[in-house]
């Protein structure tokens, strides 16, 4: 049987399994995080710590845009905007509004095979660099070796407003450089000093990416939508359900974890286009990422 605790002080939610094959911890004052994950009796999300959450975006949820913009500027329909830069040392605008938002609970629900969580933050105020209004639901839904994560965003506004979504989880490797992915792609982002796309290279996916002691931060364009991560007790099949598809890696300065972000966008999006879309007002998108994991 599965159950689900809402620790009110902290307004935190814990997931759990009888078999104790499944644990999952969600902070709804940040942004509705995925704070800590166990699936299949194996520890994939673990908390950060001493790596602050405001720093690691650790399971963050990416929106109204992915990564970057460059200097928190950009252009959509002959309007030029301002974002707030709170990335400081790179003076760009970092990861959008979502990631410390407080989520409510829309609806709750545990059997005997699974537990389903519904969440809700609505945006009412227009900010300067980006006036518009968007409700979100984000929809957990956990089992025992898999999860699925949902986002449905709908415009909420007289405007239509251009978006990229994506989700920042970080996984934990008993041994990181033993560690190896797999993804079909052809083209890698050229990155510059800043973190913002310059350009695109090509790149053979053919081999198997291995870790190793690389220092990661780096984005492909995919060809398709699974992401298979193999550590050396478990393996995580990460798929999604949007057309294209684009893979962020990046190394934290903490041992044996490793940031996988599937996103629908890249550094910039909002200038260079590539991956952006647009939302008309009362329209909506949705997306899920599913996670799967088995034993090696």
């Amino acid at each position: 049987m599965y159950s689900i605790n809402h620790i009110k002080d902290l307004n935190i939610l814990e997931i759990k399994d009888s078999k104790q094959q499944l644990f999952g911890k969600i902070h709804l004052n940040d942004g509705a995080s995925l704070q800590e994950l166990t699936l299949g009796g194996h520890e994939i999300i673990k908390d950060l710590s001493p790596l602050s959450y405001e720093t690691t975006y650790a399971s963050s949820i990416l929106f109204p845009f992915a990564n970057r913009v460059k200097d928190g500027q950009y252009s959509f329909n002959k309007e030029k905007y301002q974002l707030e830069t709170n990335h400081e040392e790179e003076h760009n605008a970092l990861h959008g509004f979502v990631y410390n938002k407080v989520f409510k609970i829309l609806k709750q629900n545990t059997s005997e095979t699974h537990a389903e969580i519904v969440l809700e933050y609505i945006e009412q105020n227009k900010s300067i660099g980006f006036p518009f209004t968007y409700n979100i639901e984000v929809t957990y839904k956990f089992y025992e070796d898999n999860l699925s994560l949902g986002l449905l965003v709908k415009n909420t506004d007289t405007s239509t407003f251009p978006f990229t979504i994506g989700w920042h989880p970080y996984f934990l490797s008993k041994n990181l450089y033993e560690s190896t992915l797999r993804f079909d792609s052809k083209q890698k982002l050229e990155i510059g000093t800043r973190n913002i796309t310059t350009g695109v290279k090509t790149f053979d996916s053919s081999d198997t990416f291995k870790i190793k002691d690389q220092q990661l931060d780096d984005c492909w364009i995919l060809n398709s939508e699974i992401i298979q991560f193999h550590t050396p007790s478990y393996k995580i099949i990460i798929d999604s359900s949007a057309k294209n598809n684009f893979l962020q890696l990046y190394t934290p300065p903490k041992a044996n974890n490793i940031a996988i972000e599937p996103t629908t966008g890249v550094s910039d999006s909002f200038n260079n286009k590539i991956g952006l879309q647009t939302l008309n007002p009362n329209e909506s998108y949705k997306i899920t990422w599913n996670l799967k994991i088995s034993k090696n």
